[in-house]
């Protein structure tokens, strides 16, 4: 099993490490992202181009490689980011980072016998943290896309992520931003959504400004989805691939119709939800 690696590092060095300098978000290094004020000093707010789910057509101009490099430096300096997904904004620290987990809990408020999950770039990346057992096609028909497979963890992970479980929850969120951020970092992310626990998820940063002050670095992707509809706000489709031949619907979500018809078609039987 993996220890857990440290995280506590002097930041300006991490930030050198990534071409970056550990001015503010004004600072030069910074200078072609767009930025909006914060109303909370350390909180830096770094707005990516268009609607964030897309690649922008020119990187470097639109400032999406800059905003990845300040992301996985913050990281990867065990800090707590703000980002967005395909369905809701999420807190993401490193999940081999056991000080950076314990922050995510604490700033949810989040009790510590609640699971994160973990975000990943690939499909490919899924065989090293987790024992699969379903096919290939399977996962590439289902990731990157709205949901959470829960599947047995492998060694790989660190001993201190959901230690009162055998299982982790996966998350490859059909977001481009998302997916270059996992892939830059180069390791597990955990992630949970970005809201106090038991209130309302976010589908723009402006919903958890009470959590600015206890984040490095928010990611503004835009709005996600319809803030009108309550859909919107169910988050991932989670569901337990963890016993062969059968899937358990763990929460409905907002892509259950869609993921249970893919289950099916690879002949799954349904079983009852577990608790993971």
């Amino acid at each position: 099993m993996s220890p857990a690696r440290p995280c506590r590092g002097l930041r300006a060095v991490v930030a050198a490490s990534m071409g970056l300098s550990e001015g503010p978000a004004g600072s030069a290094r910074s200078g072609r992202l767009l930025r909006s004020p914060s109303p909370t000093p350390g909180a830096r707010l770094l707005r990516l181009p268009g609607s964030g789910a897309g690649r922008a057509a020119n990187p470097e101009r639109g400032g999406w490689t800059e905003a990845l490099r300040a992301a996985v430096a913050e990281l990867r300096a065990g800090a707590v980011v703000a980002v967005p997904t395909d369905t809701l904004y999420g807190l993401a620290c490193s999940a081999s980072c056991s000080e950076a987990l314990g922050a995510v809990y604490r700033v949810k408020g989040r009790s510590e016998t609640k699971p994160l999950a973990v975000c990943l770039g690939r499909v490919a990346d899924v065989y090293r943290y987790c024992h699969v057992r379903v096919p290939e096609g399977l996962l590439k028909d289902l990731l990157p896309g709205p949901v959470t497979l829960v599947m047995e963890r492998s060694e790989e992970l660190n001993k201190d992520l959901n230690p009162f479980t055998p299982l982790v929850g996966i998350r490859i969120p059909d977001h481009a931003f998302m997916q270059d951020l996992a892939q830059m970092f180069g390791g597990p992310l955990a992630l949970t959504s970005a809201n106090l626990s038991s209130q309302s998820s976010s589908l723009n940063v402006e919903e958890f400004q009470d959590l600015w002050p206890h984040l490095s670095l928010i990611i503004d992707g835009g709005p996600i989805g319809d803030g009108q509809s309550p859909e919107c706000r169910l988050g991932s489709t989670v569901v337990d691939l963890s016993v062969p031949g059968k899937f358990g619907i763990i929460r409905p979500g907002c892509a259950l119709e869609s993921t249970s018809a893919i289950l099916r078609e690879y002949g799954l039987l349904p079983s009852h939800g577990s608790c993971w």
